[in-house]
């Protein structure tokens, strides 16, 4: 008799847990937006500064740090309120984030963490774009293209995948952001790449990484942070965030393997930056599959990621003839398309949904694909000539290009000796 009345005590939790707030759950989010946080301004500033020439590395930087200010502002006015607002196409009724509250939830986390989980994705996405375009675009151009970017086509996108718009919504797994993310800031970044043109000693003089040593810290700060990145898309402490977590690290280490095993059947040369470049390759492959793919899966997907970053850098590339700096749109747009195909396939069996069709998500994934392609690619041009417009021009001089715009444009050197 003890017992029942012990469980009709505990049957108001059971029916209403989803309304109800979980310690457990808001701390590991609380954890978890903290280490995506730290991906954009740290590890994304160094794997990209590690990278380029050192003119530039600090401008390079700045671009990271600037994309997440910026991207912050922006989220929380307005860009929130279009990705997880009330609405078919967009979201409305958010604005400012009006009407959350302390109490307000979103499942089993406060609505203000969840809005600062989500922010933290809106802004490494436009930084990552940043790669395809540094070294020629005006720093001031860049910022206003972030904040109208985010605005006008990385939230949009969100709203179709994860915030509840129907009409453009094909039935994908993103689990946490292959397409919204990854794919999403590859074709931006590709894009401006094209509309800028090549810079001025591009093919002409040697091009070489200002530190493999920084770009190595980090790729690692990265891994890092995409612990959260993938795992915190649970948005709960539970098994889903485990299997997430482990697969993240699967994916990564086999990324690296792939990566520096054709590069050295290619150049007979195992390079660091060549490893953490296939680091960050396996963690962008698995990104929409970290829900769904078991271990097995995620050597495949990480594998095939990293080799396939590496065949887009070293021979793509040179095909498309497009300056993309960093090769964004190769390691996070085309490893990005690998891994939301690969969502569809490698499917653990604990995660299996009840009659699944595996030719049917494949349309749906190749639709998403699709949709973020040709969305992504319009928009972002039309988002880069009004913030060029705004600024004069959206490339910088040749003086300021050979002088650096480290020196040129923030008055300051990478080392001061």
């Amino acid at each position: 008799m003890k017992r029942f009345f012990l469980a009709l005590l505990a049957l108001p939790s059971l029916v209403f847990a989803e309304d109800t707030l979980s310690g457990g759950d808001t701390a590991w989010m609380l954890v978890a937006t903290a280490f995506v946080m730290l991906m954009t301004p740290a590890g994304l500033a160094l794997f990209y500064g590690g990278l380029t020439r050192s003119k530039n590395v600090l401008n390079t930087i700045g671009m990271s740090l600037g994309a997440y200010a910026v991207g912050t502002l922006v989220w929380v006015l307005v860009g929130y309120s279009i990705a997880f607002g009330d609405g078919d196409i967009i979201g409305t009724g958010k604005v400012m984030l009006s009407g959350i509250t302390s109490s307000s939830l979103t499942g089993t986390i406060p609505e203000l963490l969840f809005v600062a989980f989500q922010g933290t994705f809106a802004a490494i996405a436009v930084a990552i774009a940043s790669g395809s375009m540094i070294e020629r675009v005006k720093f001031s151009t860049f910022m206003i293209f972030a904040a109208l970017w985010i605005v006008a086509v990385y939230a949009p996108v969100t709203h179709w995948a994860w915030g509840g718009g129907e009409t453009l919504n094909f039935g994908e797994m993103d689990f946490a952001g292959g397409t919204v993310v990854h794919l999403n800031a590859g074709v931006a970044g590709f894009v401006v790449a094209m509309i800028l043109g090549r810079r001025k000693d591009y093919g002409k003089a040697a091009i070489k990484p200002f530190s493999p040593v920084l770009v190595v810290l980090g790729a690692a700060l990265l891994w890092f942070g995409w612990f959260g990145f993938n795992a915190g898309s649970e948005v709960a402490a539970d098994g889903t965030a485990a299997s997430a977590f482990l697969v993240t690290n699967v994916a990564a280490s086999l990324g690296v393997i792939g990566w520096i095993t054709v590069e050295w059947l290619v150049y007979k040369k195992a390079t660091l930056v060549g490893g953490a470049s296939g680091a960050v390759a396996g963690l962008v492959a698995i990104t929409p599959a970290s829900g769904s793919a078991g271990v097995e899966g995620a050597i495949i997907i990480g594998l095939v990621g990293g080799a396939l970053g590496f065949y887009g850098v070293a021979k793509l590339k040179t095909m498309f003839k497009v300056d993309d700096s960093l090769d964004a749109f190769w390691i996070h747009g085309l490893v990005g398309i690998w891994g939301s195909i690969a969502t569809a396939i490698f499917i653990a069996d604990y995660a299996l949904p009840e009659n699944y069709n595996m030719g049917s998500q494949l349309v749906a994934q190749f639709s998403a694909i699709g949709l973020t392609i040709v969305y992504s690619g319009i928009v972002t041009a039309i988002v880069y000539f009004i913030a060029s417009a705004i600024t004069g021009g959206g490339r910088v001089d040749e003086e300021t290009e050979s002088r650096g715009l480290d020196e040129t444009v923030h008055g300051e050197k990478v080392i001061n000796l």
